[in-house]
């Protein structure tokens, strides 16, 4: 919410400096998100003053230009050449001094500098209304009547000082807040200096006339319903003023009616409409229900289909003219040839307009007040301010009494106050006359007090444009708002008697994590149906799955509960190859259902990763290449490092679907199956190209999420790097290897990795050749070739003596 502090200081006068203001609204619970300057004219005339002309000559080079000296108030005169055929000795005049920049009507800014013009120096510039974005007249030079000196700004001269926008992040809870006045409303009960409503005594609605007849059909949902018949209206642009007031909050001005409207709404936070007086058809307003499946074309041009539940105004047909509360019809609204106008100031519930709003996806200024909850005593108010303001800018006429329809008047809500629960809750005693001060700003009255055993208790009655204050601790929190929670003393020695518990991550935002790292490396995320074919899993290698099967099943196709995300995974790669999608990222979190041997059913939750395809489209750089296994192991070993999970150990993987791969196990326990998916999978899915496949145990690693961050030095002394090359069996693997060096050496060896993996001729049958190599870092000292020497010749020795290795030298 936007609040003008020029505007603001017309309701609530203070000398104030505006980031006093803010820090004070900020602190009662009113964040001022930011300060922002604004000019009420582009550039805000700096540089520019009022000057008079001591003398006019005509220029000796030129017959159209006068030569001018002019003083701005110091002790040089400007000599000025100037092309304005009015400009004469004496004039008060409109001076923009070198440096300035001018900020015309039409035309882009420019800077005024010294200059020569047909060989005379020119220190400044007379201006006209247009060169300075105060008007379109280029006729002459501004004239001045004033007796302000010469070299005052000329901005003060049109009252065009800066503004300051205040930007609130008005909170659900405080609609009392939402206008200029509720604002100032906040002011007056934290500085405990007057608010001022604008002054509409000189409102004279006529005793008698024809005016517009308003019948409420629903009561409840319209408590209140006031208007009134204007006529000889002209509708046109506003004036400056008005204009300046809705820019200074970031509103377009329309035309002087709905300027209006808009005005008072900023002001008191009431809203208004303004309707055709002569599109009512039989003089008479109906608040009612919409006929449900009738339309109705609102102003922005759109045809709505209303519901039963809509609150509309209509005319004496039943025909709606607005929807109440949240937006106005095309055949009621005012347009340029409007004369007679129907002014609407309304209270509705909340509720209502609130259900429409959301039911039409239409969210507009007044419905954003009336469903948080308005002032029922603000409506004939803010009737009188727009009458009183169309009077003066639309030339308006009042043409019949106000109509104000109020069959049952709102009570303030009733709240007993114990003096001594306020002091407890707040944590130090505040004083029994501070407290009263504090409520009587709010508007809170004191209807009764009675002293009981505990101390002073106070019958109150709260406003009802407090809509949030309905029991003793909203009270409590409003007189501590107001007192200020900076002002309760804290004790000199705090304590608790309990240790806060560390809670547990949420597991949602573990799964946004990995799923944005997933996305971030081109994966797309799937959604697959939780029911499946019972076929995939009752032949070959599978068929001993401890199915869930559906009971009451609606098709063959989908009467088990999935054991695996593979297979309804492997439907949706089917369906992007045969569509020519053939290469595919794909990652899916969902869950697998399963029988256990005593009857009852085990659920988890996993997280399945499917690749297939080209890793990369062929460019003329690099042509393209089929994804490998070890794409599928590179995205699988970013997602356990950023759960915490670094190096798992791996065995040869034993899952149902899958031809070949890796088993990781982490704290010896497998989380995760990669790898190739079975030909007998892929021709019976009837997929028709290789798919690599990871199903990693989410469960287990949400459980051993490791979501802290661990921080350590940065290593002072270089890493030195080692390699081997080593013919072992052809059974022996590199996990096997890397286990074997990383229990030689626990602390030099930082890494180990393998580079080269050889089968062939050159090697006897039945071996390979693995070339491997090392970190080796000191985190405390430079390593020498000594120690390097040891290192290697114990890593050796090992490969010799536990896995059989022979070390090519």
């Amino acid at each position: 919410m936007t609040i003008s502090f020029d505007w603001l200081k017309t309701l609530f006068p203070t000398t104030l400096p505006v980031a006093e203001v803010a820090a004070l609204l900020t602190g009662s619970g009113l964040e001022v998100e930011h300060l922002k300057d604004v000019d009420r004219v582009p550039g805000g005339l700096r540089g520019v003053v009022l000057g008079t002309v001591l003398t006019c000559a005509r220029h000796p080079d030129a017959d159209k230009l006068s030569l001018t000296t002019v003083s701005v108030g110091d002790d040089t005169p400007r000599q000025i050449v100037c092309g304005a055929p009015n400009v004469a000795a004496g004039q008060r005049v409109v001076v923009a001094l070198e440096g300035a920049t001018l900020h015309p009507t039409v035309g882009e800014p420019f800077k005024i500098k010294k200059s020569k013009i047909r060989g005379a120096a020119s220190e400044g510039m007379i201006c006209a209304e247009d060169e300075i974005g105060l008007g379109t007249s280029h006729a002459g030079i501004l004239v001045l009547d004033t007796d302000l000196p010469d070299g005052t700004p000329a901005a003060e001269y049109f009252n065009l000082g800066a503004d300051t926008e205040i930007e609130i992040g008005l909170t659900p809870n405080r609609a009392d807040a939402a206008s200029h006045y509720g604002v100032a409303r906040e002011l007056r009960a934290l500085l405990g200096e007057p608010a001022h409503l604008p002054d509409v005594s000189a409102f004279a609605a006529p005793r008698e006339g024809a005016g517009i007849e308003v019948v409420i059909e629903d009561e409840q949902a319209c408590p209140r319903y006031a208007g009134l018949l204007l006529e000889g209206v002209r509708v046109g642009p506003s004036p400056e003023w008005l204009q300046g007031r809705l820019r200074s909050i970031g509103l377009s001005p329309i035309n002087n009616v709905v300027d209006v409207t808009n005005f008072v709404l900023h002001e008191l936070g009431q809203p208004l409409h303004a309707f055709d007086a002569d599109a009512i058809t039989g003089g008479q307003v109906r608040v009612k229900r919409a006929v449900a499946g009738e339309l109705f074309v609102t102003l922005d041009n759109v045809a709505r289909t209303l519901s039963a539940s809509d609150l509309v105004i209509a005319d004496a047909n039943g025909a709606p003219m607005a929807l109440a509360g949240v937006f106005g019809g095309k055949v009621s609204g005012v347009s340029d040839t409007t004369t007679r106008l129907f002014l609407e100031s309304a209270y509705f519930a909340p509720a209502v307009v609130r259900r429409t709003s959301q039911a039409h996806g239409l969210k507009t200024d007044a419905s954003f007040r009336f469903e948080r909850g308005t002032d029922p005593y603000m409506v004939p108010t803010g009737l009188q301010r727009a009458a009183l303001l169309l009077q003066e800018v639309a030339g308006a006429r009042l043409a019949a009494p106000v109509v104000d329809v109020f069959p049952h008047s709102i009570p303030a809500s009733p709240v007993t106050l114990r003096l001594d629960r306020v002091h407890k809750l707040i944590g130090q005693e505040i004083g029994e006359g501070r407290i009263r001060e504090i409520l009587h700003g709010l508007d809170i009255r004191i209807e009764a007090e009675t002293q009981e055993a505990l101390g002073p208790v106070w019958q109150l009655e709260v406003p009802p444009y407090r809509v949030d204050v309905t029991r003793e601790a909203d009270v409590i929190e409003e007189i501590l708002r107001i007192y200020g929670f900076n002002n309760v003393a804290l004790r000199p020695h705090n304590s608790a008697s309990f240790l806060s518990g560390f809670p547990s991550p949420d597991p949602e935002v573990v799964r946004q994590k990995v799923a944005a790292l997933l996305s971030g490396q081109g994966y797309q995320e799937i959604i697959t149906n939780s029911l499946t074919n019972s076929l995939y899993f009752e032949q070959g290698e599978e068929r001993d799955a401890a199915l869930v099967r559906i009971l009451n099943y609606n098709s063959q196709d989908l009467n088990v509960m999935r054991p695996s995300l593979l297979h309804s995974g492997l439907e949706v790669v089917r369906h992007n190859i045969n569509r020519r999608q053939r290469d595919l990222k794909l990652y899916e979190f969902g869950k697998t259902y399963e029988q256990t041997e005593g009857g009852k059913y085990k659920e988890r939750t996993v997280l399945a990763l499917y690749l297939t395809g080209h890793a990369a489209a062929e460019t003329w750089q690099q042509p393209s290449r089929k994804t490998t296994f070890h794409d599928l192991a590179g995205a699988v070993q970013q997602v356990l490092a950023a759960l915490g999970h670094q190096a798992p150990a791996s065995q040869p993987v034993q899952h149902l679907g899958l031809a070949g791969g890796l088993t990781l196990l982490l704290q010896n326990q497998p989380a995760v199956a990669l790898g190739a998916v079975s030909p007998v999978v892929l021709k019976r899915l009837d997929v028709s190209q290789p798919v690599w496949y990871a199903e990693l145990d989410w469960d287990w690693l949400l459980k051993k999420y490791k979501g802290t961050l661990t921080a350590r030095e940065l290593p002072r002394f270089p890493e030195v790097r080692r390699d081997l090359s080593l013919v072992v069996d052809k059974a022996v693997t590199f996990e096997q290897l890397r286990s074997i060096a990383q229990k030689t050496e626990k602390k030099l060896l930082q890494a180990i990795n393998v580079f080269d993996v050889y089968e062939g001729e050159r090697l006897a049958a039945g071996k390979k050749s693995y070339s491997v190599s090392f970190q080796l870092q000191d985190p405390g000292q430079t390593l020498t070739d000594q120690a390097i020497d040891q290192v290697m010749q114990k890593l050796m020795q090992q490969f010799e003596k536990q896995a059989g290795a022979l070390i090519r030298k």
